[in-house]
């Protein structure tokens, strides 16, 4: 069954860094675009990143464009998020995601991401 979990949440200050993890299984996972979502208290599911099968293009929200950065190894079969400049309105808990040919979406638990002021 497919799995995604996801690590490397935790406190940071302002303006800090993290480096956060999904690890994938269940499925062949370098025929699959994954996604970063992230959900802060009170808010709407926010799409943050997409990567392509290859790594070869990613998009990013604008809210975190410029400071987040996706990548995958999928020799590893996992796709990673570097955030960096981190700020307040970062603190969520951030999702990992992908969808199958038959459109359904798979989603890991979530790792939680606090950034103090």
């Amino acid at each position: 069954q497919v799995q995604l979990v996801e690590s490397g949440g935790g406190l940071v200050q302002r303006g800090g860094s993290l480096r956060l993890s999904c690890a994938a299984s269940g499925f062949t996972f370098s025929n699959y675009a994954m996604n970063w979502y992230r959900q802060a208290p009170g808010k709407e599911r926010e799409l943050v990143a997409t990567i392509t099968i290859t790594g070869g293009s990613t998009n990013y929200a604008d809210s975190v464009k410029g400071r987040f950065t996706v990548s995958r190894d999928n020799a590893k079969n996992t796709v990673y998020l570097q955030m960096s400049s981190l700020n307040p309105e970062d603190t969520a808990v951030y999702y990992c995601n992908t969808i199958s040919p038959n459109y359904q979406h798979y989603w890991g638990q979530g790792t939680r991401v606090t950034v103090s002021s």
